[in-house]
């Protein structure tokens, strides 16, 4: 099994073969359903039965009292849709209609899941065997040792979506931002209690559930959080409110799916901090519907990319002392094309652009395009200053394809971003550096952190400047003699069977 960090959730390898079973029995778009479904039901009654056995153990008689679990922020799971009714039934005819019943009694005890969570169990296409056999395969995972507070239906969502994509060999356009990055961000934004968060493209909700945990650990409350999102995918939107729902966090996520540019579900809502991870170089976005908008204050977006029209989206929605973190593909930082840079230029004008984190590669799950780390700010204390930071070299790998932050390398950036703006930063050549606006001017308005970090300094080796010199040409002439050589030879080696080169 994979070994746990924040870039996986440990049983990986239990979900893939549940996968494996259901493979060539459903749509791969059906089985996100059917997992995320059962991992939803699997997550509340093991944490409901902790509760119910420690409640049991006290022998107040409290059990069966709805109030001892919510306010533990525990779900109140009725009798038929505890996981011991699931995995009883798992292997007679009924289980489909038994998972089914179990979704609309949680439904009818949470207003908030009304037509949300999956019901689509007992269809006569989904073989009744294999869905015994998946309960089984859940009913064997340990969930006792994942944190409470770790994005699970996300992080299995995201999964799903990588592997299909790799099954299927399709690109992953749509993913999940890993808790790696979510915890970044969160970390240098420093979100306070009774503050107002925002997510234009919300996704499974990651955002939001890292901010109420760095509220809490820092002794607010996370019911003083006020959570606004809006998302266009109809599956990811439900399992948005799902993922609120388990830790007790209050959301506003409109009354439906929807899409952020066309229809906007929360149109006054100035937020304090605004954390998002939009689709990259979306397109079309949009933009022949809505050349007037009132959010695009320094520019219009080109049609072919809505990078530009996310990052004054966002703008457009923030209080009068808010902030933003966004991760954007690293060809908005320095493009030229459809009045981008024009729109770039006038944002770094307006002295928003408060800092750039260069992220290093592999941190995606399903995606492996560049991506940096935006921060922007309305009030600055640095004003006419931006902190560049390169990163790349930060991170490990967990696997052969997966690399993730440490704690302490989050906190080496949020430490990075705090002596900024409290003016007592000590640059260091190769990792950080503060830029004035004329500075950056002078790049053409170009925001890639290399440019301005520079390379870091490498420790003198004593060996004098012209000896090296000498050993290094005399090592590449030695190469170069080794490499003809080899170009005789294989050419011998043609010509001996009829191919001249």
């Amino acid at each position: 099994m994979a070994e746990k960090t924040q870039a996986n959730i440990g049983f990986e390898n239990k979900l893939w073969d549940a996968a494996c079973l259901l493979w060539g029995h459903i749509p791969a778009t059906e089985y996100r359903n059917v997992i995320t479904g059962l991992i939803f039901l699997r997550y509340i009654s093991n944490a409901f039965d902790k509760k119910y056995n420690e409640l049991v153990a006290e022998g107040d008689g409290f059990e069966d009292d709805r109030d001892a679990y919510e306010e533990d922020n525990i779900f109140f799971v009725p009798a038929e849709a505890r996981w011991s009714v699931i995995s009883d039934a798992a292997h007679t005819p009924e289980i489909g209609k038994v998972i089914d019943n179990a979704m609309r009694a949680i439904e009818s005890e949470n207003k908030s899941l009304k037509n949300v969570l999956p019901k689509n169990y007992a269809q006569e296409d989904l073989d009744k065997n294999i869905l015994g056999d998946v309960v089984d395969l859940f009913s064997n995972i340990d969930m006792d040792s994942t944190e409470n507070s770790q994005d699970l239906l996300g992080r299995t969502y995201e999964y799903c979506i990588a592997k299909f994509a790799e099954k299927e060999g399709k690109g992953g356009g749509e993913y999940y931002t890993p808790s790696s990055i979510v915890k970044t961000l969160v970390a240098i934004l420093k979100p306070f209690s009774n503050c107002r968060v925002y997510d234009p493209c919300c996704g499974s909700g990651g955002m939001f559930v890292q901010s109420a945990k760095f509220i809490e650990a820092h002794s607010g409350k996370r019911g003083e959080i006020s959570v606004y999102g809006q998302e266009a995918n109809p599956d990811t939107w439900k399992m948005a409110k799902i993922n609120m729902a388990i830790r007790g966090i209050d959301a506003d996520f409109g009354p439906y799916k929807a899409d952020t540019f066309t229809n906007d579900l929360h149109p006054t809502l100035k937020a304090d901090f605004i954390m998002a991870n939009p689709p990259f170089n979306y397109n079309p976005w949009g933009q022949d519907k809505l050349q007037d908008d009132v959010r695009w204050k320094y520019g219009l977006p080109p049609a072919s990319n809505a990078n530009y029209a996310w990052i004054q989206h966002m703008i457009h929605h923030l209080a009068p002392n808010g902030k933003i973190g966004l991760v954007l593909a690293n060809g908005a930082l320095s493009t030229t094309s459809g009045n981008e840079n024009i729109i770039r230029k006038n944002i770094i004008e307006a002295d928003l652009v408060e800092g750039i984190v260069a992220l290093p590669p592999q941190l995606f799950y399903s995606v492996t395009i560049p991506a940096t780390l935006w921060f922007i700010s309305r009030n600055k204390k640095q004003k006419g200053k931006t902190l560049f930071i390169d990163a790349r070299k930060m991170g490990h790998l967990v696997d052969r394809t997966h690399r993730d932050f440490t704690d302490e390398e989050i906190e080496l950036l949020a430490d990075t971003f705090t002596k900024f703006q409290n003016d007592e930063l000590e640059e260091k050549k190769g990792f950080c550096k503060v830029a004035t606006i004329q500075e950056i001017a002078n790049q053409d308005y170009i925001l890639t952190p290399g440019r301005y970090v520079g390379i870091e300094e490498q420790e003198n080796d004593g060996e004098p400047f012209d000896e090296k010199m000498k050993r290094l040409t005399s090592e590449l002439s030695d190469m170069f003699k080794k490499s003809h050589e080899l170009e005789d030879e294989i050419r011998n080696k043609l010509g001996a069977i009829g191919y001249e080169i």
